[in-house]
Formats: structure tokens, sequence, C-alpha cells
């Protein structure tokens, strides 16, 4: 992953548990992602994206694609393993 996490916001007080990230892009830029887990498909949904202050809905396979050569549920993947580890989420499978 080239981008760097900056600000991280995590809520667990719901069904899915759903992730709120400012990352720090190679370029200086910053990728705001709004995203969730989905406990029921097990798999990572983008539900808001901007990047540099440019409102995207809920698109990021442009950046993963072109930027992190990635898909968009291996990217997101990444990101919410790094801030689970952090908080010490675990998902039972």
């Amino acid at each position: 992953m080239l981008a760097k996490i900056k600000k991280v916001k995590l809520n667990t007080k719901g069904k899915n548990p759903i992730y709120k990230v400012i990352l720090e892009c190679p370029e200086g830029k910053e990728l705001y992602i709004h995203f969730d887990f989905s406990l029921s498909t097990n798999s990572y949904w983008p539900l808001e994206v901007s990047y540099d202050g440019e409102h995207k809905d809920a698109k990021l396979a442009w950046y993963t694609r072109d930027v992190e050569h990635t898909t968009v549920e291996a990217f997101l993947k990444v990101i919410a393993e790094k801030i689970n580890n952090k908080y010490g989420l675990k998902f039972e499978t």
C-alpha cells in the first residue's frame, strides 16, 4: 500500500463495522474513504470517497487500479486489517 493512514474513525456499534479513513497519497493529496465490512458477505464496500476535496461518490476503482495497482476489495482489506489490529477487533468466520 503506497498511501499512508493519517486519521481513522471506527464505529463498531452497528451490525457491520464502519471505517472512515483519511490517507495521504504518494503525490501528497488526501484520499478520504468511508467504507464498511459486510459480515454476511465477508467483503468491504466503499460508501463514500473524496480525493483532494473532490467528491467521487463511492467510486474507488480508479485510484486502486491506477495508483495502488490492486483491486478495491484488496485495498480496503489492507486498510481494515491495520485498523482492526490497532483496535483489537476480530471477526468470527
